[in-house]
């Protein structure tokens, strides 16, 4: 049996690299302006993920390795949190706006289609 530190560290590791991989894949602009699209897509892909492997009901050891270990790595509130405010202070208040209710509302939209597919099989 493998350890659970040992599972969320394989897990995290791999969350790292996904993370990275998609902030170079999705960087993007919105109205002209910097927009934090890679930690926008991180974080709703992520709530998906996670969601998913939970209504399915995934073992304790799934879950420490793709929850706790590669979600956990691979979304990022303080990525989120920093880059509201960025644009904030950038005087993109609307934009910033828009990205935290973006970030909230597609994180809950993901775990609303995962609970839709999940009841589905």
């Amino acid at each position: 049996m493998v350890e659970p530190a040992h599972l969320i560290g394989a897990g995290a590791a791999l969350g790292a690299l996904l993370r990275y991989g998609t902030n170079r894949a999705v960087a993007g602009t919105l109205g002209g302006h910097e927009f934090p699209l890679g930690t926008f897509a991180v974080n709703v892909v992520g709530s998906f993920v996670l969601a998913l492997v939970t209504f399915l009901g995934a073992s304790d050891a799934v879950l420490s390795l793709v929850g706790t270990g590669a979600c956990g790595s691979y979304t990022t509130f303080s990525s989120f949190s920093v880059d509201t405010v960025q644009l904030w202070e950038d005087d993109q208040v609307i934009l910033a706006l828009t990205y935290a209710t973006g970030n909230l509302v597609g994180a809950l939209v993901a775990i609303g289609l995962a609970w839709l597919i999940v009841g589905r099989v």
